[in-house]
């Protein structure tokens, strides 16, 4: 995959690095720790603590390494919750790419895990575990197809908005806002102030949570 390289990040977990955009998947400073902190601990564990759900529908704007569905996959073993995983992702990482990062290695993981959500096809749905269902889309969300009300919770992922304003533009969190349910909630690293406004503007309640190893701030805001 040209303009990507691998790199090891400060918890020992790989991520990758966009050369052409100069920006990496996840953070520098822990990719693994990044994505437990920002999008299970404070979305989808958030949610479950105060809704608790049999079902809890999550959709993830940008695939990418495959590492917050692993995540996911994972937490579902131990929820008393079912969850069905939709993921977009345009550009997806090569097989050349994702067979070396070692996302497998880790203790609390079954091995055949992260290769499996990679080699799984796109748009068609998947029962990977008991409790865990997966949807593949290979699209921008600015042209995925989406029906309103129907997200829990939203992983918020892409590239920085320095790098890829469009996703972060007022029209497409106006077109996620649209597609969660009342109470649903959006988790992002970013604390950017525009970001933060665009969300306020939508009629979201916007907090400022301490951010993952690294970084001063994250943002989560909840649907009224």
């Amino acid at each position: 995959m040209d303009g990507v390289e691998i790199i090891v990040t400060a918890d020992g977990s790989h991520s990758l690095v966009n050369t052409t955009l100069e920006e990496t998947y996840h953070s520098r400073h822990g990719a693994r720790s990044e994505s437990l902190h920002v999008f299970i601990r404070n979305g989808l564990d958030y949610y479950l603590d105060r809704h608790g759900p049999e079902l809890v529908n999550v959709l993830e704007v940008g695939f990418g390494t495959g590492l917050n569905a692993l995540l996911t996959l994972h937490r579902s073993r131990s929820a008393n919750a079912t969850i069905r995983y939709t993921t977009v992702e345009p550009y997806p990482v090569t097989s050349d790419i994702w067979s070396r990062l070692n996302y497998s290695k880790w203790q609390d993981h079954r091995e055949d895990d992260f290769p499996r959500l990679h080699e799984l096809s796109w748009a068609i749905e998947h029962t990977v575990d008991k409790k865990f269902i997966i949807h593949k889309v290979k699209e921008t969300i600015q042209g995925m197809t989406i029906t309103p009300g129907q997200f829990d919770v939203v992983y918020f992922d892409a590239f920085a908005p320095d790098k890829q304003p469009e996703l972060w533009s007022l029209d497409t969190l106006s077109k996620i806002e649209l597609s969660m349910r009342p109470g649903g909630v959006l988790v992002t690293y970013s604390a950017q102030g525009q970001v933060r406004r665009n969300l306020r503007s939508l009629g979201m309640l916007v907090e400022s949570l301490p951010g993952a190893p690294g970084k001063k701030e994250m943002t989560r805001a909840s649907k009224n």
